[in-house]
């Protein structure tokens, strides 16, 4: 998930467009194609079609995007993965999760509403609380300070490879891997 624009590119609220990004260019992805008010790119992942999908319809409704790119390709909800950005984990830490409620989060609760259901997993971006005097608005869509930069974009990156291991292993094989790196690391 994210917010359309280039004046969002570099938030924190657009971490899972990051991701996206990183996997198309990985992949030979164009995620160009309008649909659903979503920029779609399909391919494949080892043999296995994949599809990446950007909503445009700005973060708190993503749902209205992301429900009818489900039912009208028939997408199992154990087969849709979303990403984004999370102010309830620390800066730099991703959890995987197979569902769950969205923990406040206005994105996912409209994705939650749109499928009428909160079981499918969801990749997690850690990034901390906003610090004072900020709002959590201000902090999740105030441009990235250059020095903020390299911990997201390694973040995105790892994000990135938990999502390819999800496509090709699993919720299980990924939450193992990439779940316990963060507790590795002390994150």
């Amino acid at each position: 998930m994210g917010n359309p624009g280039p004046r969002y590119e570099r938030t924190r609220h657009n971490l899972g467009f990051w991701v996206v990004d990183l996997l198309a260019g990985e992949l030979g992805i164009r995620c160009r194609r309008h649909w659903s008010n979503s920029l779609v790119g399909t391919g494949t992942l080892n043999g296995q079609l994949i599809m990446l999908v950007k909503p445009q319809t700005f973060m708190n409704l993503s749902g209205e995007a992301v429900e009818p790119l489900v039912r009208h390709h028939q997408v199992e909800l154990k087969d849709l993965l979303v990403v984004y950005d999370d102010l309830d984990l620390p800066a730099g830490t991703l959890r995987l999760r197979p569902g769950g409620s969205s923990g406040g989060h206005k994105g996912m609760q409209s994705i939650i509403i749109h499928l009428g259901s909160q079981e499918f997993p969801r990749l997690r971006l850690g990034i901390g609380r906003p610090p004072v005097p900020l709002t959590a608005a201000e902090y999740v869509l105030k441009p990235l300070e250059p020095e903020e930069l390299a911990v997201y974009e390694d973040l995105a990156r790892r994000a990135a490879e938990a999502a390819a291991t999800w496509a090709l292993e699993g919720t299980a094989a990924a939450m193992n891997k990439y779940n316990k790196a963060n507790k590795a690391s002390g994150a």
